[in-house]
């Protein structure tokens, strides 16, 4: 048994424990093996105080979890990083709620020189923040010198387009899962998971394997979503969800937080428009907006390309133009407006669509892209 590592995973899962709790315990009692050892007379003694953390059946109980531990993260390949170690992700020290103990699969790296960039929003993405999340990290793995890492939670919507975006362009990212590395939930994930993990990004969470999922750990885990990142983006949200939460809870470590502005009607840009209104967050509309703020260094300009598309007709140009104006439209409104036919219309919005100049929104409504 690797008394070490079994003493550090049973510390790490006292009740309410925290880096200042840890080092406090630690210096009166100068190691977590001692911690376990001693009666619970002697750590009275030693921390001037009754505690029921103290409680003897009570240790040797997370002792006893924490040996059954071991045994999966041998054969599971897992990396424990503890938050004395070195290897700890630097941002994450500088938050006073942060975890004790991290498991780990795969190889990004945490360390906190490298850009980070936590995206999160609901679950029900629409569209339009669906696109923004690719067209940013499109621009970010184009822009950007330093490959930036990617974090989010793999949850439904925001966040798994998110992941899926940076494995596209080629940038690390990490999920932070809210649940041992004994499964993957959503369990329609698992394949994404996988690819991360091959890709050379990385699955990082708090619990083992014998830790419960409930409710309470995914608002738990936020907090490692927002305190390991440098910026935080919240691409769509409604007026209430854990993606607000996550937010202010950046705001709070003092990150940068960013969100996407939305039309006051649409329910999903209500959270952001939130944030932005009471300065939570700042407003972000592109890639450009943020690495400006960041002050992250660009690559070198590349030589100008071709352009990817042929060159567009008039019927094309005049509708370019016309959504330009009006910022949106139905097919019939563009219909009238341009004297096009509505046959001869739906064919060139068609390939429009498929060379990525529009983007069309539930309701026949199209946009720019």
């Amino acid at each position: 048994m690797n008394n070490q590592l079994t003493y550090r995973i049973a510390f790490s899962q006292l009740r309410g424990i925290t880096p200042q709790l840890a080092q406090e315990i630690l210096a009166k009692t100068g190691s977590e093996d001692e911690f376990f050892r001693l009666s619970q007379s002697a750590l009275s003694a030693a921390m001037g105080l009754r505690s029921r953390l103290f409680d003897e059946s009570y240790r040797a109980g997370l002792v006893d979890k924490a040996s059954k531990e071991i045994g999966f993260i041998e054969s599971s390949g897992i990396e424990t990083i503890y938050f004395s170690d070195p290897d700890y992700p630097g941002a994450l020290t500088e938050c006073s709620d942060a975890p004790l103990m991290l498991y780990s699969l795969g190889q990004a790296s945490l360390d906190s020189a490298t850009p980070m960039l936590s995206i999160v929003g609901t679950r029900h993405a629409t569209p339009y923040g669906l696109d923004f999340v690719e067209r940013l990290i499109a621009d970010i793995a184009e822009k950007v010198a330093t490959p930036v890492t990617i974090i989010s939670g793999l949850a439904f919507g925001i966040d798994i387009a998110a992941h899926k975006a940076a494995l596209r362009h080629g940038l690390p990212t990490i999920a932070v899962l809210a649940h041992g590395l004994n499964m993957i939930y959503p369990a329609q994930h698992r394949t994404v998971a996988a690819d991360i993990v091959r890709s050379g990004g990385r699955l990082v969470t708090e619990y083992t394997s014998q830790c419960a999922v409930h409710k309470g750990n995914f608002v738990a885990r936020n907090r490692i979503v927002a305190g390991m990142s440098h910026a935080l983006i919240v691409a769509e949200s409604a007026r209430k969800g854990g993606a607000l939460i996550t937010a202010r809870l950046a705001s709070d470590y003092d990150r940068d937080v960013f969100a996407l502005p939305g039309r006051t009607s649409d329910r999903y840009s209500a959270g952001c428009n939130a944030l932005i209104a009471d300065n939570t967050a700042s407003l972000i509309t592109c890639a450009d907006d943020l690495i400006k703020a960041m002050n992250w260094p660009e690559k070198a300009t590349a030589a100008s390309q071709p352009s990817l598309f042929p060159d567009l007709t008039d019927e094309e140009k005049s509708i370019l133009e016309f959504l330009t104006s009006k910022g949106e439209a139905m097919i019939n409104s563009i219909s009238v407006n341009l004297n096009i036919a509505i046959g001869r219309l739906m064919s060139i919005l068609i390939d429009m669509e498929f060379k990525g100049l529009i983007i069309k929104y539930p309701g026949g409504k199209y946009r720019l892209k």
